[in-house]
């Protein structure tokens, strides 16, 4: 039987899709059918983290969609143009890009060595904007073929507020980078149909690539939602109107509560434990930062 969900016919590329949400949100698409292109360095089978580009693919297919595994490292123009290339060639454009890849260090400045800071620079901010300059023309010919093209940025509101800096500043820096690319793009890209908007979680998201950073507490887990809220929440995003949805920084928790959605602790990895707020940090989120910094 044909999937003949909303994303039935789209091709989805998505960075750092072999694990965590990214994974998650491909696996909701999949199951309308969708063409989903797994974007992440991952080809061979990790020593800590679960998941390659491969088993992702696999279990995209088996959820009910189309796959495409391509070894991508965000940071190489090279790596992200191929990619694209076999994008096209296999599926005939891009209709959808999901910049999810991202690296993260919780540090303080004393905390950060600059090869940290290079790198969540180059993925985060320089990563989301080479695969959103790449895919573009392919998306401006997705708006021609009368479909609804979107770019996703799963990354911060903009705020100067200085919560978001005192304890993680080149985190934040990288991150906003990203959420800049929403503002710019928003604007500059709406000639063309395109959509283009962010997306961030209220709660922390509980992935294995996170508990695996030195001085993440395991207890922690437990005041964590699980990728399933953000995976909905995407969903719901990409099926609106790319003309009349764009330059929005949304809030997981809002958008599955537009949905209907009133069972929140579903998504709760402990439903009996309280969540630990990360749109507005307050003392408990910089109790777990300064674990990062005392590790």
């Amino acid at each position: 039987m044909q999937n003949c969900g909303k994303l039935a016919g789209y091709t989805i590329f998505i960075t750092g899709a072999s694990r965590g949400i990214g994974k998650s949100v491909a696996l909701k698409a999949a199951q309308d059918g969708a063409n989903i292109v797994v974007a992440s360095k991952t080809s061979e089978p990790h020593p800590s983290l679960p998941g390659t580009i491969h088993t992702a693919a696999e279990e995209i297919k088996q959820a009910g969609g189309n796959s495409l595994a391509c070894v991508v490292d965000v940071r190489t123009e090279s790596d992200v143009q191929a990619a694209i290339d076999e994008t096209v060639d296999t599926f005939g454009g891009i209709d959808i890009l999901i910049n999810n890849a991202s690296a993260i260090s919780l540090t303080n400045t004393k905390n950060t060595a600059m090869k940290t800071y290079d790198l969540m620079h180059q993925i985060n901010a320089r990563g989301t904007y080479i695969c959103s300059k790449l895919a573009l023309p392919h998306l401006i010919k997705s708006r021609q073929n009368g479909k609804s093209p979107h770019i996703l940025n799963m990354s911060p509101p903009l705020s100067m507020s200085t919560d978001w800096f005192k304890n993680h500043c080149a985190y934040s820096m990288a991150k906003y980078g990203m959420s800049m690319c929403t503002l710019g793009m928003a604007e500059e890209f709406s000639e063309y149909g395109i959509a283009v908007n962010s997306l961030w979680p209220r709660t922390a998201i509980i992935t294995v690539a996170l508990e695996m950073i030195s001085g993440w507490n395991k207890q922690v887990s437990s005041v964590c939602r699980k990728p399933d809220i953000m995976a909905d929440a995407a969903y719901a995003i990409l099926k609106r109107d790319a003309s009349q949805c764009s330059g929005k920084f949304f809030i997981d928790e809002d958008v599955v509560k537009e949905e209907g959605i009133t069972d929140l602790d579903q998504y709760a990895v402990d439903p009996s434990k309280p969540l630990i707020d990360i749109v507005n940090p307050g003392p408990a989120w910089d109790g777990i930062v300064a674990a990062f910094n005392k590790s």
